[in-house]
C-alpha cells in the first residue's frame, strides 16, 4: 500500500500540537516570485560597464519556456513518440526607465549594434580571432532566485543572449505609472542550477 507523503513525511502521528509546529510550514517553503536578481555579463564592448544599470532597472521577467519537440513513429496500430529538437521561446524582461541609469538609451544602443533603423546597417559577424572581431551578444544572462534573507539559492543562466524586440510603454497624461520598456531578448542555451553547486559555497 503507498501511503500518502503528506501523512507520512508532514502530518505523522508523532506531531504534537502545541509543542511543536507541523513540517509542513517550513520544509514546503518555497522561493516567492518577487525574490530574484537578474544579473547581464559580457556585453558588446560599447555598452561595457551597463550590467549593473540594467540588474537596479529590471522589474520583471516573464517566463522562460524550453521544449522539446515530438517525433512521432506510427506503426501499424501503434504510435510513440521520441525527443526531437530542442525549442526555446524569447525572454520577456520590462525595465523602469530611470532617470541616472540610462537604462533605456543604454537597451536602444544595443538594439542599433545589431540594426540601426536610421541608416539600415546590420551586424556582421566576424570569424573569432580575426580583423574587426564583434559581438552583438552578451555572453550570459544570470536571473538569480533568491531566500528569504536575499541571498541566492538557485540560478537560471542564458548564454548568447541578445535583444530581439524593444517596446515602450504608452505614454498618457491621466497615468500615474512609471514609464517602462519591455526587452524580448533571444538566447542560444540554457542551464539551472543550485547556486551552491557553481560557486563553491
Amino acid at each position: 500500500m503507498v501511503n500518502s507523503a503528506y501523512k507520512t513525511d508532514f502530518r505523522g502521528a508523532s506531531f504534537k500540537a502545541g509543542q511543536e509546529l507541523p513540517k509542513i510550514s517550513t520544509q514546503l517553503d518555497s522561493v516567492r516570485t518577487y525574490q530574484f536578481e537578474i544579473r547581464f555579463y559580457g556585453l558588446p564592448p560599447e555598452l561595457t560597464g551597463q550590467g549593473p544599470d540594467l540588474t537596479l532597472a529590471a522589474k520583471q521577467v516573464g517566463p522562460i519556456r524550453v521544449s522539446l519537440d515530438d517525433i512521432v513513429v506510427d506503426r501499424v496500430n501503434d504510435k510513440v513518440y521520441y525527443p526531437g529538437k530542442f525549442s526555446q521561446e524569447e525572454l520577456s524582461v520590462s525595465f523602469d526607465n530611470l532617470y541616472l541609469k540610462n537604462t533605456t538609451p543604454t537597451l536602444w544602443k544595443w538594439f542599433k549594434s545589431m540594426y540601426n533603423p536610421m541608416t539600415g546597417d546590420t551586424t556582421v559577424m566576424a570569424a573569432p580571432g580575426g580583423p574587426g572581431n564583434r559581438t552583438f551578444k552578451a555572453a550570459k544572462v544570470t536571473i538569480l532566485e533568491l531566500d528569504n534573507m536575499r541571498n541566492p539559492h538557485a540560478a537560471i543562466e542564458l548564454y548568447g543572449v541578445f535583444p530581439k524586440s524593444i517596446s515602450f510603454s504608452e505614454k498618457n497624461y491621466s497615468s500615474n505609472d512609471f514609464s517602462t520598456v519591455e526587452v524580448g531578448f533571444r538566447w542560444d542555451f540554457i542551464d539551472y542550477f543550485k547556486y551552491a553547486e557553481k560557486s563553491g559555497t
